[in-house]
């Protein structure tokens, strides 16, 4: 009997991903919920498990490929029959390729893969190899970019390049050529031996015992570091992303000349947007196109907030585990408000407004990665330390990268606390589907004016930006004139005033 792999649904707004790693070998013994491959979105990366017990005996999407949900991974025989191809050989199994068994000394043709339907042209991101090294098979040649991931293109003989058709940089389109192999020529002599200027800096190609999946090896190979001096802290000590992305480099990036624009001058350095930069920058750009974005603000005193902290602080820490934070305020002070202001909480479909009558609050995180914005559901049935307890794992799985993607996946509404990197006052830009999000800034001490005398009180500026289709300007200034009293007597909270 066989079972077949297939990518996992992973959220209603992602249709694809990208092939990061598989971890087991074709001819491999798997049980059932076992992590068989690792599958990377623009999010987040997920592992896809074993649907049944048995043997991986094939494997129909290569590392670096772009699959779109449902797409056929592999297929797992449970009857213990080894695949056909690791039957034929003594040694390990290793992946299914085009023709390796080739004449010595017949060309080979190394051309752009296709990466899915969606996808007709890459950026051409690295060379490891030049013309004169010789590869072996499946062996890295090239790293491609396209508008969804970067990904390797692998040797499909043993043999030596012959020659490059594209250089890095260039754009080229799926099917064109990349280079001509050798098949079969001085396969034995490594490629460093013949570097006439002798030593070359390490590069991610020296160190072939870490197999980095495509996204971590891409910020290994363009900041220049040694992956064997990088602590990984994925499964198993794998390196992550934002493992390199923390690492130091070992020297500074080189600047790659574009085919227009000015010239850099000698204190400044020009370095290529990734395509996945310019997907997260159209996107952007993008919702503030589609949205009529406009911004509220407000200011909120803090006194009361900071004294109800103060004065339960370790009798709430004691009790829950978890320290009373701001955040927990401000999410139930939202969720208080979006009540009252159902249209902050709703969403655009076509010509029809969504009306939500659930509480999902996104709460920005930073990491190694970027902002990713995990979500707190149902904070209108959850208490302070329930909500605080989720924030706090949430901030630990994002510094490591372990979110699952449909944690990121449905918010409603969303915060974000530019305080806590010092900032006194921003305009979010709105995470749509969404029609609100809230900015936090940082708390200062100024002087107000409370009964006719000047105070000075702890003060923090709040942001709302809105979608002006759905939410009227009273709306949004009702809801956060309600955040701000909620937060200045929280007791309202508790009578639901």
């Amino acid at each position: 009997m066989t079972t077949e792999i297939r990518v996992p649904a992973l959220g209603e707004s992602v249709t694809e991903a990208t092939i990061g790693k598989w971890l087991k070998q074709q001819g491999d013994v798997v049980s059932a919920d076992e992590p068989l491959v690792e599958l990377e979105t623009d999010k987040v990366s997920v592992e896809a498990p074993a649907p049944a017990s048995g043997v991986l005996s094939e494997i129909t999407a290569q590392e670096g490929d772009t699959v779109e949900v449902n797409a056929l991974l592999g297929k797992i025989s449970s009857n213990g029959a080894q695949a056909s191809a690791p039957e034929t050989k003594a040694a390990a199994p290793v992946k299914e390729t085009t023709a390796p068994a080739v004449a010595g000394g017949e060309e080979i043709e190394l051309r752009v893969p296709q990466s899915g339907e969606s996808v007709t042209e890459a950026d051409i991101g690295e060379w490891f190899k030049k013309v004169g090294d010789a590869v072996a098979l499946d062996e890295p040649v090239v790293s491609l970019e396209t508008d969804k991931a970067a990904m390797d293109v692998p040797s499909p003989a043993v043999g030596v390049i012959k020659s490059i058709a594209a250089q890095e940089g260039d754009t080229v389109e799926v099917g064109a050529l990349l280079a001509v192999i050798s098949a079969g020529e001085a396969a034995a002599a490594p490629a460093p031996e013949r570097k006439s200027n002798g030593a070359a800096a390490p590069s991610v190609e020296t160190a072939p015992a870490q197999d980095l999946s495509p996204a971590p090896r891409r910020v290994v190979a363009e900041r220049g570091l040694d992956p064997s001096t990088i602590a990984g802290t994925g499964k198993d000590g794998r390196i992550t992303k934002g493992d390199a992305l923390a690492a130091t480099p070992a020297a500074p990036a080189v600047a790659r000349a574009p085919s227009a624009p000015r010239e850099t001058g000698p204190r400044e350095e020009r370095v290529k947007m990734s395509r996945l930069r310019q997907t997260i920058a159209r996107r952007l750009k993008e919702s503030q196109d589609t949205a009529a974005m406009l911004s509220t603000f407000n200011d909120v005193d803090m006194t009361a907030v900071m004294s109800l902290r103060s004065q339960y602080k370790e009798l709430f820490e004691k009790k829950h585990g978890i320290k009373l934070g701001f955040m927990s305020l401000f999410a139930k002070a939202c969720t208080h408000a979006l009540k009252e202001v159902p249209d902050v909480n709703a969403e655009i479909d076509g010509t029809d407004i969504i009306y939500k009558n659930h509480y999902d609050i996104g709460i920005a995180v930073g990491s190694d990665r970027g902002l990713v914005v995990p979500v707190v559901r149902d904070t209108d049935l959850k208490s302070l330390a329930e909500i605080e307890l989720e924030i706090a794992d949430y901030g630990r799985r994002a510094r490591s990268g372990d979110l699952k993607l449909e944690e990121m996946q449905g918010g409603t509404f969303t915060i974000s606390n530019g305080g806590i990197y010092g900032s006194l006052l921003s305009t979010p830009i709105l995470n749509l589907p969404q029609s609100g999000i809230l900015g936090m800034h940082r708390i200062e001490k100024r002087p107000v004016v409370i009964d006719d005398e000047v105070v000075v009180r702890p003060m923090m500026y709040l942001a709302l930006s809105y979608d002006h289709r759905i939410v009227d300007g009273k709306g949004a200034v009702t809801f956060l004139v309600r955040v701000k009293e909620n937060l200045e007597d929280p007791q309202r909270l508790l009578l639901d005033l």
